[in-house]
């Protein structure tokens, strides 16, 4: 089976910068796993790593979609695939790095992608109900899924939870895990000290404040995305809207985000700790090669 190395941590962990190390040390190319970093023009609200960062290193699945439509699993795995395939025809290492766990399970087969046509009467009629009430609905209509649902931005994520109930409707419960994968896959958890993360993610929150974060929620707004859509794509565009709706102040949507990325990366953790393939490091220890090395000598 084709090998893929696979990169995951919480937010602010350092998981980018590993990456492009890694591929530079064993012939790899990056496959971005981030469901917000797929959006053009969500480059600083998403932390986006930039030209700078990739020190050369070609990345895939950055700017690929509208931030005006949903972008699903199912359309991350199409296309994760296919880049994979491309990667591994010009004898590179492809390399998947990012925190969406989601996105990441189903392209490697732990999580079964249903097969449910989208119902466009189904979603025109659930989206006249608020969020509250529908994950309300998917709680007795599939309670496992709604338990998923786990981060703050998942859970405001009208798109998602009807899709989730859609599939409900359709089958009664989504699909369980598999355990069959198209590859042979080493996965390599960043993790930091809890104190070290926090200072990472609040330095990286006003470092993003300075590059201009406001001020792309605002361009993103003239180029027609809607407030109810930004909201939906969560985290720091969730507070921007809020924001720019003049909810909060400014200095409140600093405080907001540093409690809602906190949040969020444990969320992160806790999902990634239910997969036991996973080994976890510090992301400079010197064992992170070698343990790469070992596995692709196998």
């Amino acid at each position: 089976m084709q090998k893929v190395l696979i990169i995951v941590g919480p937010t602010a962990s350092g998981k980018s910068a590993l990456g492009v190390t890694l591929a530079k040390k064993f012939n790899g190319e990056i496959i971005s796993a981030d469901s917000r970093q797929v959006y053009k023009g969500l480059n600083i609200g998403s932390g986006k790593i930039t030209k700078q960062e990739m020190k050369g290193v070609t990345h895939h699945l950055l700017d690929i979609a509208s931030p005006k439509k949903a972008f699903s699993a199912a359309d991350f795995s199409k296309k994760a695939r296919a880049a994979i395939e491309d990667i591994a025809n010009r004898r590179k290492l492809p390399i998947i790095v990012g925190g969406t766990g989601f996105y990441i399970d189903a392209l490697v087969g732990r999580h079964m992608l249903p097969d449910v046509p989208p119902d466009a009467a189904f979603r025109r009629i659930h989206n006249k109900i608020t969020t509250v009430e529908l994950l309300c609905m998917l709680e007795k209509a599939d309670p496992e899924r709604a338990h998923a649902l786990s981060t703050p931005s998942e859970r405001n994520n009208k798109v998602r939870i009807i899709r989730a109930l859609e599939i409900a409707k359709s089958l009664g419960k989504s699909p369980k895990k598999r355990s069959d994968s198209p590859y042979d896959t080493l996965w390599i958890g960043v993790q930091r000290p809890d104190a070290v993360l926090r200072k990472r993610i609040n330095k990286r929150l006003k470092d993003r404040l300075k590059l201009g974060m406001v001020g792309e929620a605002q361009n993103l707004k003239k180029k027609g995305l809607s407030f109810k859509r930004m909201r939906e794509l969560g985290l720091e565009y969730r507070s921007l809207a809020r924001l720019l709706q003049k909810e909060i102040q400014k200095e409140q949507l600093e405080k907001e985000l540093e409690s809602d990325i906190w949040r969020y990366s444990r969320k992160q953790m806790g999902y990634w700790k239910r997969n036991k393939d996973i080994e976890w490091y510090v992301p400079q220890d010197n064992k992170i090669a070698l343990k790469i090395r070992e596995w692709l000598l196998q």
